[in-house]
């Protein structure tokens, strides 16, 4: 007999959809075969610049200088971490209809949710401080900029992204394939230039640590491949794939989407493989084992391997994993924001807040301890974010088991295990991390430094100790979850409406553009039968009116104003009594102050049909004008 098919049952409720701008926007194929997989291929591939971002190279590159071979096993642990962390993050978002920050928001009260959003931002900071500091080592390696100067270009690429975020969600993953096929080119020509050790790469893959320096650049390597971030990502980024509802077509999004991840992350595994044994084979193996600064190992790579492309490649790579890795830090900033908080600003805005949070300490490093202290930064960023990854693994594990909100798609025993054997690796190995840091930053100063660090480790621990044990004394005291749902309004009773009134004052401004006639025709329409006073209004901005004012008498101002009368004659033919008044200079503090004095209850504006780039330059009258007025404002769009 056939299994029936049942529809995949989320949870209830209403809720805003992850990266609205593009959620649902890739229709699939049905039926299996390579177009369906084609299509739903992309959010991993997006994930995975992530995995060769810079702060990758700076913990590659310093664990293979210093060890030769030796930590080429924490990249593939790493990874295989990452395949199932990042292959749960997109069951939950396809079976769930969640990504992981709706879904803490949902489950965890506010005073555990506010804490954990804190978290998430900081890890996302350190992202994108990475971002900034590689793309400006990459830019002073190419063009030989100021690293201050290349950090300061690299607030552009918010803008980039912008623009490329408009052509929909395709379009920014063909750019990103672009950007990581330039890195596995420009890796592959260092790897067949510096002819590695084959038996040594292989001898790497068995676990060791050499000594106590290596645990820390292991961790650090383990925080730049199992970024916290990319699970908040790729939780909604599978979202924009419009999935039936069906159990079979669920299913069947799941396991592409597997398949998608793994093949993505083991590309990532190579290129950041490529960059350890690079750096292993030319730097460790001629006795350079301290190059842990980018700038280091681009300037020896000529002499050593004797090849003008090798640095040129390098620097060529590292560009464009900055540049990749931007599209996917910013949207991440968007996806917790929106999710923990339900704070939903213009995206523009949001990703200049992610690239200002990181471009302002990248400066202030570079002041205070000059370029050689990038290298240092880019290895703690990428600890920090390792130190950030329990407080996303262990809430995203507990939610793919929750069958009441998984349903079928629950993970099985076996996975389940596997989830929380990882998720004990990186706790124990951050706890070791902490602990020692924390002794050595005592030693150096002293008995006071407990007094900072002991409140905070407890605060942290605590909320860890939260997230892991809830679910379960929840679940064993019998307590049913009460989710609460991420609504757009809060549910309030629907009152009776009543006919509104008239408007009795009418501003309408009038720019000359050569729409008048429908604008004046549009607010006719507006008022209907009743008979408003109405006041016309232009702006004069001419040279004379910018400077002078209400003096200016130049030949623009006085043709304005016949033209001006003369419309309000028509007006006053079909029975309007109106007024009309010139303001002098800037559009928006002027039409303000008229409207204001007309006592104006209404306000009707002709639409200027900018878009984009002229928006951005020109402005939007509408936008700045509504919040300096009282009146209701209505703009007419160009005919």
């Amino acid at each position: 007999m056939a299994r029936m098919s049942h529809p995949a049952a989320p949870p209830e409720g209403p809720r805003i959809p992850s990266l609205s701008e593009v959620h649902g926007s890739v229709e699939l194929p049905g039926g299996p075969g390579w177009r369906r997989w084609f299509a739903i291929a992309g959010p991993a591939l997006m994930v995975s610049v992530g995995y060769m971002d810079p702060g990758n190279w700076a913990t590659d590159l310093a664990g293979g200088s210093r060890y030769g071979y030796a930590l080429l096993w924490v990249l593939l642990m790493s990874n295989l971490m990452a395949v199932l962390l990042q292959g749960l993050a997109a069951r939950l978002g396809i079976a769930g209809r969640r990504d992981l920050a709706q879904a803490n928001r949902e489950h965890y009260p506010r005073w555990i949710n506010l804490p954990l959003y804190a978290l998430a931002e900081i890890a996302i900071t350190a992202t994108d401080l990475a971002e900034v500091i590689g793309s400006a080592i990459a830019l002073q390696l190419l063009f030989g900029l100021p690293l201050t100067a290349g950090v300061l270009i690299t607030a552009a690429d918010t803008l980039l992204l912008l623009a490329l975020s408009r052509f929909g969600i395709r379009k920014l993953e063909l750019v990103v394939v672009g950007l990581v096929g330039m890195i596995g080119m420009g890796m592959l020509v260092e790897i067949v230039l510096a002819r590695p050790d084959w038996g040594g790469v292989a001898g790497g893959l068995v676990p060791s640590l050499p000594d106590s320096g290596a645990l820390f650049i292991a961790i650090g390597i383990l925080g730049a491949t199992v970024m916290p971030h990319n699970l908040y990502l790729h939780s909604a980024l599978v979202q924009t794939r419009r999935v039936g509802r069906t159990e079979v077509q669920v299913r069947s999004a799941v396991r592409l989407n597997v398949l998608d991840s793994t093949l993505a992350l083991n590309l990532a595994f190579f290129i950041n493989a490529a960059i350890l044994v690079m750096a292993a084979a030319v730097f460790h193996r001629a006795g350079y084992t301290e190059v842990a600064e980018i700038q280091d190992a681009h300037r020896l790579l000529e002499p050593l391997l004797g090849a003008r492309i090798a640095p040129v490649a390098f620097a060529l790579a590292l560009l464009a994993s900055g540049q990749s890795s931007t599209v996917t830090g910013t949207l991440a900033g968007q996806i917790v924001m929106e999710g923990y908080l339900n704070i939903r600003i213009r995206p523009w805005l949001r990703r200049l807040i992610t690239r200002a949070a990181a471009v302002i300490p990248a400066l202030l490093v570079i002041g205070w301890s000059g370029e050689e202290a990038t290298g240092e930064l880019l290895v703690l960023s990428q600890v920090i974010l390792s130190l950030q990854l329990p407080f996303a693994i262990i809430p995203l594990i507990h939610f793919c088991s929750d069958r009441a909100r998984m349903r079928s798609f629950a993970i099985g025993p076996l996975t389940k295990l596997a989830a929380w054997t990882v998720a004990v690796v990186i706790v124990a190995l951050n706890l070791k991390l902490v602990a020692d840091a924390a002794g050595a930053w005592a030693q150096r100063s002293g008995p006071s430094a407990w007094l900072v660090s002991a409140p905070v480790g407890l605060a942290v621990g605590a909320l860890l100790v939260y997230i892991t044990l809830e679910p379960w004394v929840r679940r064993a005291l019998g307590l049913a979850p009460s989710p609460r749902t991420i609504a757009i309004h809060r549910a309030r009773e629907i009152m009776p409406l009543t006919p509104p009134e008239p408007y009795r004052r009418v501003a309408i401004a009038m720019d000359f553009s050569g729409r008048e006639e429908r604008l004046l025709a549009e607010a006719l329409r507006l008022v209907g039968t009743a008979r408003p006073a109405i006041a016309l209004f232009h702006v004069v901005e001419s040279p004379a009116a910018q400077h002078l004012g209400g003096l200016a008498q130049d030949e623009e101002t006085a043709a304005d104003a016949a033209r001006l009368e003369a419309f309000a004659e028509q007006l006053r033919g079909h029975g309007f009594t109106v007024e009309t008044g010139l303001g002098m200079g800037h559009p928006v503090r002027e039409l303000a102050r008229l409207a204001e004095a007309f006592n104006a209850d209404l306000l009707i504006l002709g639409g200027h049909g900018h878009r984009w780039l002229r928006d951005l330059v020109l402005g939007t009258t509408a936008d700045q004008l509504r919040h300096r007025v009282r009146a209701a404002v209505l703009v007419v769009p160009p005919g």
